[in-house]
């Protein structure tokens, strides 16, 4: 039987750290690993710089995992003892792009900024706080001699759909040996409802794109007779989707759908969600639907086609009366439980060419969904880890993110996933103003902690 940790004790090992973790936090996010884009590549490489001195910092051996091309992953290990279990934290350390003269940042992006007991700059929620806080509570536990052997597997690809992550870990698989994952990069329902994570969507990034002149062309001299590439584009996008209602008209889209199931309806029903307090959460001004459950069943049990940005022609002040040559859409949809992305990647393509054939197809990224199990052993150790340090019972959701890694890690580690999730709607996961807080990394240190505590008194 492992030593009880005390919940008091736990806080306090937090109060202890948390100008170190400010500092930690502060470092990680002022190096700003954006994997989507080439001209980031050192700081990707200075970013797993800076995981493996830390992991070796505290005390862990730290070994870099790669391939040919793309990022690597850095897998950290505290205590090799065999008559121990073994658990492995995952989280992704490669951050969304992010510029204060295109978006409306109130602060520098990349440079941390503390309001308080609240941190603002990319990376802070998504992911950088909530690993540095599973990195103290495995700390905290270590120190409190719970017998347990920690992992710690940090990915640098996850903001591009982790193409490369199954290779690297499938080469290395004997060295990255696990009973069991914990993954913390969820959100909570809200601050007074925390939510374990019991399924992701999937996602296809794609950018269709339209090329009809070399050049820019006078509007008077050639509209009406040349096309337009941007116009054709906006045609197609509503050919694919209702803008609307969101409803996909892609012929086939729907057929594989495995809806929510009436047990985790009621689950959502009783989750303390609502539609209010999320709408507000993320600053939007009007939404398709009001009601609570309905607003549930879009965000995490029902896949969408989202349109991320529109490219091409004339972009400065006032109005340049021209015809562009060239336009490009930036999209993706968000796959659920039964549809598989390669057969949505056809329909789509499909699709396109039905509707205008000249439009070319660029798939960028895939992943399918993802769900996990609610009941057993490991799902009660993480309820019970979550209460003692928030002192609120979680409920089991979906997140309408996806984290492609996790597929990955069901196939070849072959262990069960669990999620132990810190970010709150506010804390603004790709949005400008990211943000994170003390009270959420605090308790994070002491949820995990416990529940390694928890995981290690169960039967092996």
């Amino acid at each position: 039987m492992a030593k009880q940790l005390e919940r008091d004790q736990l806080f306090s090992f937090a109060r202890d750290h948390k100008e170190e973790y400010e500092e930690l936090l502060r470092q990680f996010v002022e190096t700003p690993t954006v994997s989507v884009d080439p001209a980031h590549a050192e700081d990707i490489r200075k970013g797993v710089d800076l995981t493996v001195g830390t992991l070796r910092r505290f005390g862990g051996k730290a070994d870099v995992y790669s391939v040919n091309k793309g990022n690597p992953v850095v897998h950290g290990v505290f205590g090799e003892d065999k008559n121990r279990p073994t658990v492995t934290v995952y989280n992704h350390i490669d951050v969304q792009p992010a510029s204060k003269e295109t978006e409306p940042w109130e602060t520098e992006p990349f440079v941390m900024t503390k309001k308080g007991d609240s941190y603002f700059g990319r990376g802070t929620t998504d992911d950088k706080g909530p690993a540095l806080a599973a990195l103290y509570g495995a700390r905290a536990a270590i120190e409190a001699d719970v017998p347990i052997n920690i992992r710690f597997l940090w990915e640098f690809e996850e903001e591009i759909g982790s193409p490369n992550f199954e290779k690297i870990i499938s080469n290395s698989a004997s060295d990255l040996r696990t009973e069991s994952v914990v993954v913390s990069d969820t959100v909570w329902v809200s601050r007074q409802r925390p939510a374990n994570s019991a399924g992701l969507r999937g996602l296809m990034g794609f950018l269709l794109t339209l090329e009809t002149a070399t050049v820019d062309a006078h509007s008077g001299e050639v509209g009406g007779a040349a096309r337009n590439p941007l116009g054709e584009l906006m045609k197609l996008v509503c050919d694919l989707y209702d803008p609307i209602t969101g409803r996909v008209k892609i012929k086939g889209f729907y057929d594989d759908v495995i809806p929510p199931s009436r047990k985790e309806l009621r689950d959502w029903a009783n989750s303390g969600f609502s539609a209010r307090g999320f709408k507000k959460a993320h600053k939007l001004k009007s939404m398709r639907v009001e009601d609570d459950l309905e607003v549930m069943k879009r965000i995490w049990g029902m896949p969408t086609f989202e349109v991320h940005g529109l490219a091409g022609g004339y972009q400065g002040p006032g109005v340049k009366s021209i015809v562009p040559p060239l336009g490009e859409v930036k999209a993706s949809c968000r796959l659920v439980p039964g549809q598989n992305p390669k057969k949505i990647a056809q329909l789509l393509k499909a699709a396109v060419k039905a509707s205008n054939p000249d439009v070319q197809i660029h798939l960028e990224s895939m992943a399918p969904a993802f769900q996990t199990s609610v009941e057993g052993p490991l799902p009660d150790a993480l309820k019970r880890a979550v209460k003692f340090a928030f002192k609120r019972d979680a409920v089991f959701v979906r997140d309408g993110g996806t984290i492609g890694a996790m597929t990955s890690i069901e196939k070849v580690l072959r262990c069960p996933i669990m999620f132990l999730g810190l970010s709150l709607p506010e804390h603004g996961y790709h949005a400008p103003n990211e943000n994170f807080d003390w009270q959420q990394a605090s308790g994070g240190m002491v949820a995990f902690a416990k529940y390694f505590e928890e995981i290690s008194n169960l039967p092996r």
